[in-house]
């Protein structure tokens, strides 16, 4: 077994892909740009939430397919560059559309940015498999905690950057055509960050799985890894609940645009704001996790979205929202570390993009509960959407307790 040699340069190199990566993807932040965006065309609230399910919910069935294939590869980068290249595309065609086709066609320019964007999440149900497995084989389990929490860091910042750029060109330009420049500029930003990470020094790996001779004999073996290992179950059913908060956030903004003026100023704001609590949690999380302490952070996160969800009851006012979006930054990073560490922990070597698969495939349908809550929302009203999260939550957090760090 090859011991992580915990390189400077690769440190470096992934937190530059971090960074590069959130100025590319905040232009089209899900809980604010994105639902703005979809409103601008024509779009309710079923396709905002669907909308935002396909930006943050990556891949559910291939991310298993790309396990399959994976878990014999004693290398996953070049296949890793693939995936970057296919991502840059479809992100810059979604801008190409928006310019192109804009407000003379919405149903198309719609179609143009669900496909585009279905292109770009579902390709990292590939890329989440290669890139989680690489940072295993090039990062100890401590320094894992370390690098990703600054990686976190600097994406919070960067995101701070981006989304106030993204402020000013909404308030100084025209819609669509600052929506389709946003989208192709930040394709190219996002570019720097794919070399960074694809010139990482990964080993070869020495201990892989023997494929299955069928992928179908692979869902039966990786269903029963599910049920053997009772750990993996309770972290499954965890991390899955704990992104309830999904069943809200994208409508959060929406709401606020009834209560509080939404300028491109106030949208930059809230996203420094999201961006801040990303910022400085990260403080906190990287020092928790170093002690191994990645339970505690887990009930910490899960108990500040049910904090965030619950304010969005009763509050009119910009700094409330600010708030409301400073402690969902906090969260989504606090999360990130938790499930990620914890399942590094517990996965065995040769097995370890078969458990990523597993825990990734399953929590990822929690990507989707935007969908469900659009669907909710528009049979009732505000407030059952966010007692029904809150409610979700609150069993996220009651089964948080039986994680174990080691």
């Amino acid at each position: 077994m090859n011991k992580p040699a915990d390189k400077k340069s690769d440190h470096i190199k992934n937190v530059l892909h971090g960074f590069f990566l959130s100025i590319g993807t905040t232009i089209a932040e899900p809980h604010t740009i994105l639902p703005l965006i979809i409103s601008h065309f024509g779009g309710g609230a079923i396709l905002i939430g669907f909308f935002s399910s396909l930006l943050r919910g990556g891949a559910i069935i291939v991310q298993l397919y790309a396990a399959f294939h994976a878990q014999s590869y004693p290398k996953m980068l070049p296949y890793l560059r693939r995936v970057m290249g296919v991502r840059f595309l479809s992100w810059f065609l979604i801008g190409v559309s928006i310019l192109s086709f804009g407000e003379s066609s919405p149903t198309l320019t719609l179609w143009c940015i669900g496909i585009g964007l279905f292109i770009f999440s579902f390709s990292a149900g590939f890329g989440a498999i290669y890139f989680r497995e690489i940072v295993a084989k090039i990062f100890s389990h401590k320094f894992r905690g370390k690098t990703m929490s600054i990686r976190q860091f600097w994406s919070a910042f960067a995101a701070i950057i981006s989304g106030t750029v993204a402020g000013y060109i909404l308030a100084n330009y025209e819609a669509p055509f600052s929506f389709g420049i946003l989208f192709v500029s930040s394709a190219f930003l996002m570019g720097f960050g794919y070399m960074a990470i694809g010139s990482v020094a990964e080993p070869i790996k020495q201990k892989v799985a023997i494929k299955e001779k069928s992928f179908k004999q692979f869902l039966k073996n990786a269903y029963a890894t599910l049920q053997s290992d009772s750990q993996l179950k309770v972290q499954v059913s965890t991390f899955l609940l704990a992104y309830s908060y999904l069943f809200a956030l994208p409508f959060i903004i929406v709401d606020a645009q009834t209560k509080i003026e939404l300028t491109g100023a106030t949208i930059g704001l809230l996203i420094t704001a999201q961006m801040v609590g990303s910022m400085v949690s990260n403080i906190l999380w990287g020092k928790l996790s170093a002690k191994g302490l990645n339970r505690l952070i887990s009930q910490i996160t899960i108990a500040t979205t049910i904090f965030a969800i619950a304010i969005a009851f009763f509050n009119s006012h910009l700094y409330g929202y600010m708030f409301l979006f400073f402690l969902i930054g906090t969260a989504m990073d606090g999360n990130r570390i938790a499930s990620g560490n914890l399942l590094l922990i517990l996965a065995p070597e040769d097995k370890r993009p078969v458990y990523s698969a597993l825990q990734t495939n399953i929590v990822s349908f929690g990507m989707f509960f935007s969908i469900f809550g659009g669907l909710l929302l528009s049979l009732t009203n505000y407030t059952i959407l966010y007692s029904f999260t809150i409610v979700l939550l609150c069993i996220a957090f009651v089964l948080s307790f039986k994680l174990k760090d080691e």
